[in-house]
């Protein structure tokens, strides 16, 4: 791990929550999205039903409520979007940077540790974030933020640029395929290590060219998250 990397991982000794508190962890379950997960290979991941009945049956079967992962995962899903894909080009997005939790519209999203809104926005394009809140956060003299992406319009309503969240409250509720893209209700949580000059966005999806960048400045979720 770099320094930065060992900085999360020692910020708690337990893992943080970002959804829900009282559902607890022997509910959650990972899921493989990958282009190489061969239980997907007769889905058609570009339907929202499809996708959704999918991801419910992975849940039911093994009785849990949260499906996790996806960082660092290449996927096909983002085919369907021109947002993400250029055609025949070799440089088209679809490497994941964050870490997805797969569970039911409306369950509350927390923060995972003091912040403040560094900004918000909705992002329409299809297959977009929809709704998106980022947070910055300031540990000793470490500044990071993080996004929160696949909201609830009602998240960023009255919402406000350096609003305080204290660790564990609630900042939002998760959408629906209504507002949040067109996917399964999900949270998209990813660290960013240097915003750049993006506000209420970030790309959460990159190509391979760009992939040894992005996972310097977007550093596995799970070093705070330990799920």
């Amino acid at each position: 791990m770099n320094s930065f990397e060992t900085f999360l991982a020692g910020i708690s000794s337990n893992g943080l929550f970002v959804i829900d508190k009282s559902i607890p962890l022997s509910k959650y379950v990972p899921i493989d999205l990958s282009a190489n997960n061969k239980l997907l290979q007769t889905v058609d991941v570009s339907l929202l039903l499809s996708l959704e009945t999918f991801i419910n049956e992975q849940l039911s079967r093994q009785n849990t409520l949260v499906g996790f992962g996806g960082y660092n995962e290449t996927r096909a899903i983002y085919q369907r979007s021109t947002h993400f894909t250029k055609s025949e080009n070799q440089n088209n997005r679809n490497i994941h940077l964050g870490i997805d939790l797969w569970t039911s519209a409306g369950t509350s999203v927390l923060a995972p540790l003091n912040g403040t809104v560094h900004s918000f926005k909705n992002n329409t394009n299809y297959g977009d974030y929809g709704p998106t809140i980022i947070l910055k956060h300031q540990i000793n003299d470490v500044v990071f933020y993080t996004l929160y992406g696949h909201l609830s319009l009602e998240s960023i309503a009255s919402l406000e640029v350096g609003k305080m969240f204290r660790q564990g409250e609630v900042i939002g509720t998760l959408g629906d395929a209504s507002v949040n893209g067109d996917y399964p209700p999900h949270l998209h949580f990813q660290i960013i290590k240097d915003i750049q000059d993006y506000k209420g966005d970030y790309p959460g999806v990159c190509s391979k060219t760009d992939l040894e960048f992005y996972l310097e400045n977007c550093p596995d979720p799970n070093l705070l998250l330990k799920l």
